[in-house]
Parts: structure tokens; sequence; C-alpha cells
């Protein structure tokens, strides 16, 4: 099993923006809170969250993201299940989510880069002020982060058995977690 130091290198050799680089980070953070609530591997689960995209910035077409990326895993050592998970987090990539480790992936993808936007147009640029209710709200707004897809959201707490504003608030409270990696811990 590689270790997170090992996956941090890799993703930094393929990803310079810092925005997606924080995604990856907050995506982790929401699979180790997962982990940790379910009695799984944290370290895996974790690792899974953290690479999920790391080939995007190079490789971002729907031919190239996740395979390529898979790939390079491969080659690198990395267990098969944490790059079935990744590729099973594209929908166009025709491998079905069957694990829970799979599901909670796609689950956290675009819930955590929605709660991030979230926070980022609150006064103080905070995860302290996100809460679950207006998370749902902002949902309904179609102009408000409209590249994240809604319907992944829904139906990836759908999948996983969870009340909807359940998983959102879960996912806030793990973000909280690494809110200054994240560059949302306030400007105040």
């Amino acid at each position: 099993m590689k270790d997170r130091s090992q996956a941090w290198s890799l993703l930094c050799e393929y990803t310079q923006s810092e925005s997606l680089r924080k995604h990856m980070l907050a995506v982790e953070a929401c699979m180790r809170a997962y982990a940790r609530k379910f009695g799984e591997d944290e370290d895996k689960w974790g690792l899974t969250g953290l690479l999920h995209d790391f080939d995007y910035e190079k490789y971002p077409t729907p031919a190239e993201h996740p395979f390529v990326g898979s790939r390079i895993l491969e080659e690198r050592g990395y267990p098969e299940d944490i790059r079935r998970a990744i590729l099973s987090h594209a929908d166009y990539s025709g491998v079905k989510r069957e694990t829970k480790m799979e599901k909670t992936l796609y689950a956290c993808d675009e819930l955590s880069g929605f709660i991030t936007a979230s926070a980022l147009v609150k006064p103080n640029k905070s995860l302290a002020e996100v809460e679950a209710r207006s998370v749902r709200k902002k949902m309904k707004d179609k102009a408000f982060a409209r590249s994240v897809n809604r319907d992944d959201i829904t139906n990836g707490a759908a999948d996983l058995g969870l009340d909807l504003e359940e998983h959102i608030a879960f996912c806030i409270e793990a973000m909280k977690g690494i809110a200054n990696e994240l560059g949302l811990a306030g400007t105040s």
C-alpha cells in the first residue's frame, strides 16, 4: 500500500491548479470521514479520494480521464480496488459502482465542490458559515455553481442509502477538519 506522501507527490506531479488540488483534498477528507463511520480502511479510502482526479488537468477529456490516471496508478503499484473506484466515479467509464468505497467516492465528489462554492459566497468565506439546509436551497438555483451536477449529488447519496441533508452535513463537517488547507477557514 502506498502512503499519503507518495500519493501527494504524484498528485502534485500531474496537477498544478491549486483549486483542483483543494478539490481532491476535500474529497479525501470526506472519504476518510466515511471510512471511519463505516469501519473501513481510512488510508485506502483517503488515497482514493485524494487521487481520483489527479490526471484531470493533463488529460481532461472523457476519452482520457480517468483512464490515463488508472494506467499511471497501475504502473506505480496502486491496488486494483483504488483504481476501480476511481474509474467508477466517471459515469461514462463503463465501470459500475458496486462497493461501498466506489459509491462513497461518487457521492462525495460533486458534493465537495458544491460545498466549497457555497462557502466561497459566504461573507467570511468560511465552512463554519455553511449549513446543510442552505446547501440544499442553493442546489435549486441552477445559476449557482452551474458546472456541478446536482443529479450526481442526489443520486450519490441515494446509492449509499443516505438522507441527502445528512450526507451534506456529514461532508461539511469532514471538510471543516481541513478548512485551513482548503482556504475556507474564514477571512476574519
